[in-house]
């Protein structure tokens, strides 16, 4: 399943996460600790507004986003 995630892309497709659809809520991405790219596509760990970190990885292949509570 495809999670959602809404990004600021200027450039390019993710450039920055900004709010993060969890647990039947939209939470705003408070903090970007790091962005690192896979083969497979881009990752992020950020702090929502709820206090948790999460790991999103949009996988370009299938145009889809994961999010991984940390």
């Amino acid at each position: 399943m495809s999670h959602l995630v809404t990004c600021r892309s200027e450039f390019t497709y993710p450039e920055r996460p900004l709010t993060i659809f969890w647990e039947g809520k939209w939470l705003a991405v408070q903090v970007i600790f790091q962005r690192w790219r896979l083969p497979t596509g881009i990752c992020f760990w950020v702090r929502a507004e709820d206090g948790r970190s999460y790991e999103l990885h949009y996988w370009e292949v299938n145009d889809e986003w994961q999010i991984h509570p940390l």
